[in-house]
């Protein structure tokens, strides 16, 4: 089960055609390549892989008793180098998500600019017909 990492890190380390997975802790470096190559459809050029230690994590034995700690589960992260021009896909979604936000943001101020027009509209009325009354 290969899963990516979206996280900043990942997505700088994208501008060098790597990219980021976490990755069975068995798994070694040729069956990650091949898996990779198989489910994106790319070149796999470099494969480097790292394994994370656990954090400590402290938890209770009763009111009374002295807490105990326990260590969450290590991972295995692997950063993937592909052949210049390959992308994987599963990046570009975060991104084309990014740009929806970004079109929603576009049509409020689109809108927001609609409703100062016709604000000003009203007020440029009013003052025309105040004019007309003092005449």
């Amino acid at each position: 089960m290969i899963v990516p990492r979206a996280t900043e890190k990942a997505y700088v380390a994208q501008t060098q055609n790597t990219y980021i997975f976490f990755v069975p802790k068995t798994a070694s470096k040729q069956a990650i390549a091949k898996a990779i190559a198989e489910a994106f459809k790319v070149t796999v050029v470099n494969v480097r892989t790292s394994i994370r230690k656990g954090k400590p994590t402290r938890f209770s034995r009763g009111k009374h008793a002295y807490p105990g700690t326990t260590f969450r589960q290590d991972h295995k992260v692997a950063y993937i180098t592909v052949k210049e021009g390959d992308k994987i896909p599963v990046f570009e979604e975060a991104k084309a998500d990014d740009k929806k936000a970004d079109a929603k943001e576009e049509k409020v101020e689109k809108k927001a600019a609609k409703k100062a027009e016709k604000a000003e509209k009203k007020v440029a009325k009013a003052e025309t017909k105040a004019k007309e009354e003092k005449k």
